[in-house]
């Protein structure tokens, strides 16, 4: 069955632009031309992803990416002429898992719905259920559920994969340049950005202290380690 994905954008030759290679590339698209819009498709079609344009009517793209985080963990991919620091950044903390900067040509495009849509996937369940504990955070590995201090905890697929590196490394750092390796791709790691946010994210959700991480810590200038806990 094909993907469905969800282009938003108010610039009609953009959409029809990014239709045209999608449906070569044999996906099913959905088209939205401002954020309210967006949010309707996004409750109502289910996408599996989401191309979403920054400066719209309506509701911006920063606004809808926030509003579609509180009800979907749906692949977002930012899409804008805003290319500063700052604007991805905000983009990627408001809970993107990607950004292409326009203009963009279509090998770019496909190769990041691609990449997007691959670290989406679920993986492939385990013949035994098995449950990974780590003090008050515990992972499903069977149903790639994650829970802390016995609730459930929505993590998106790349939050997820980071956290699973991370578990079935424990007690080994990972060096930054792998893990974007692994979660991301090979075309991603130098791209220390959109690591750093996603990691910040990831530890809102499962840190008491964010200063004093315990399931998610930083080895400054190296990467990142799930340390052993002591028992007792």
């Amino acid at each position: 069955m094909s993907k469905k994905i969800l282009i938003v954008d108010d610039e009609p030759r953009y959409v029809r632009l990014m239709e045209a290679n999608l449906m070569a590339d044999n996906y099913e698209v959905l088209k939205a031309y401002n954020g309210q819009q967006a949010l309707e498709v996004v409750e109502n079609e289910k996408p599996d992803l989401v191309l979403l344009d920054v400066m719209m009517p309506v509701l911006d793209g920063f606004t809808t990416c926030e509003r579609i985080r509180k009800f979907s963990t749906v692949p977002i991919i930012v899409v804008t002429v805003k290319g500063e620091e700052k604007d991805r950044v905000r983009g990627l903390d408001l809970g993107a898992d990607d950004y292409i900067v326009k203009p963009f040509s279509a090998t770019e495009l496909l190769a990041r719905v691609r990449a997007v849509l691959r670290r989406a996937a679920k993986p492939a369940p385990t013949a035994v259920p098995s449950i990974f504990h780590h003090g008050n955070l515990d992972i499903d590995l069977a149903k790639a559920e994650v829970f802390l201090n016995g609730k459930m905890v929505y993590l998106s697929a790349t939050e997820y994969r980071i956290l699973l590196q991370l578990a079935q490394n424990i007690g080994s750092v990972i060096p930054s340049e792998q893990m974007l390796r692994d979660v991301w791709g090979v075309e991603y790691q130098k791209d220390k950005e959109i690591l750093w946010v996603s990691i910040s994210r990831l530890r809102q959700k499962l840190e008491r202290d964010q200063n004093d991480p315990q399931h998610i810590v930083t080895r400054s200038g190296i990467g990142y380690i799930m340390p052993l806990l002591q028992e007792g």
